[in-house]
């Protein structure tokens, strides 16, 4: 599915060959059909990353802990009464040494997910960031962004691995992702709609190129570059969690990352520095937006 215009508006990147959202088996994929899907697209989506048990003690642990300590959970984003309020998102819970922690940690560096990340980049990478997000039925969606607006990862962008925990698809909110925004640099955001996201920025979708939604089993995964913009719309079911459990990482040898991603994590578990960001998470003057 060819999911752009036949050519670009003048002073566009070229999207020519960009063909959509791939699938592949995470089991069987070959990479360099993967890392050609990823380069052309900027998005490759991989069916079974995660078996049925892994993805449902990885479910279990997170909604367990937050429905009886919350310990990581940032409450303090998420006003009285919003169906966030009791299920707020986690972030970096790869730091913490509760169970939920030491599963993020563990996913964070297993192999079989840094492997197709690395695969897709066709380059090492260290760990940079975890999240889990729960999206109970009645929750906001999050606007259309891009990662690396936050991480400011340069010379080379960040790249996220989204894990879906429960089957996801438009109506409890799942990703929209827009192949061929990955050959734009970081846009400055705009103000979202505060009706329809938890957070408060938002960016511009070229018009020549059209949002793809994605429909995942649990334990399927998305692997897309840091400029990708991507996004969802609220949980409009009754009874559904979308849950997610989200990586970053950044290519090794990176001169940079803001500060708060710091500090990263080699393959083998070990603490890696680099220079902070001056400008991280931030726009404007002074503000460096090449990341290719």
């Amino acid at each position: 599915m060819t999911n752009t215009l036949s050519e670009a508006p003048a002073g566009h990147p070229d999207v020519s060959d960009v063909t959509g959202l791939e699938t592949f088996p995470a089991d069987a994929v070959d990479p360099a059909a993967l890392a050609d899907a990823y380069r052309r697209n900027g998005a490759v989506q991989l069916r079974g990353l995660l078996d049925e048990q892994e993805i449902a003690e990885v479910r279990e642990a997170f909604t367990t802990h937050m429905e009886t300590d919350g310990t990581g959970g940032s409450f303090d984003e998420i006003p009285e009464g919003d169906p966030l309020r009791a299920y707020p998102r986690m972030i970096h819970p790869h730091r913490g040494d509760h169970t939920p922690g030491q599963l993020a940690r563990r996913w964070l560096l297993e192999e079989r997910v840094v492997g197709r990340v690395r695969d897709a980049l066709q380059a090492p990478v260290w760990a940079a960031q975890s999240m889990f997000y729960f999206k109970p039925a009645g929750a906001r969606g999050q606007a259309m962004h891009q990662d690396n607006y936050f991480l400011q990862s340069h010379p080379e962008t960040c790249v996220a691995a989204w894990i879906a925990v429960d089957d996801c698809d438009e109506a409890n909110g799942a990703l929209g992702v827009v192949p061929g925004t990955h050959r734009y640099e970081i846009s400055c955001p705009e103000e979202a709609d505060a009706a329809e996201s938890f957070t408060s920025i938002t960016v511009h979708i070229p018009d020549h190129l059209r949002v793809v939604q994605t429909e995942m089993k649990a334990g399927d995964a998305l692997i897309f570059h840091g400029s990708l913009v991507h996004g969802s719309k609220p949980n409009t079911t009754a009874d559904r969690f979308r849950r997610s459990l989200i990586f970053h990482y950044i290519p090794e040898g990176s001169r940079e990352v803001a500060s708060s991603y710091q500090p990263l994590l080699a393959a083998d578990g070990s603490e890696v520095h680099i220079d902070a960001s001056a400008f991280g998470g931030t726009c404007g003057e002074g503000w460096v937006p090449s990341n290719h």
